[in-house]
């Protein structure tokens, strides 16, 4: 009960201040001062819109991307086609782990995979992740 009641201090104290030191608050967002609604550029956007289920599919390829454990996998894939022992070996991580986080990458079509006898050997599946990869690393180094 402690432990509960030290938790919930710092997160009400957290709240107090504000939140996190870089967080925004809605007062910070830039916004127009009156309403005026510009049909061209509505018109514009709309007609340029993806499907919803398109635009869903994209959030869920993007979650995939949201996990360090399987960026780094990502990574590794990068250098070469390796099987998941020695993805366990590289990324000090077990081979139980990695096969989970290979399941969701494949699901993704992000990565493809080949047997040679007993091992099965896994690689990018194509140039696409890579640029996505290397797009968003460019992102956040600027």
């Amino acid at each position: 009960m402690d432990y509960i009641r030290i938790v919930f201090g710092y997160f009400l104290e957290d709240i107090g201040r504000g939140g996190r030191e870089n967080s925004m608050t809605i007062q910070d967002i830039e916004r127009c001062e009156f309403v005026e609604v510009h049909a061209d550029k509505v018109r514009d956007v709309r007609a340029h819109m993806p499907k919803e289920d398109e635009l869903y599919d994209l959030a869920e390829l993007f979650k995939v991307f949201g996990d360090s454990t399987r960026i780094r996998i990502l990574f590794a894939l990068f250098e070469a086609e390796i099987c998941v022992c020695d993805l366990a070996e590289t990324l000090g991580m077990t081979q139980s782990a990695i096969s989970h986080q290979l399941r969701i990458l494949k699901q993704a079509k992000l990565v493809g995979n080949r047997r040679d006898g007993k091992s099965v050997y896994y690689f990018l599946a194509d140039d696409h992740v890579r640029t996505i990869i290397n797009q968003g690393l460019e992102h956040v180094e600027e």
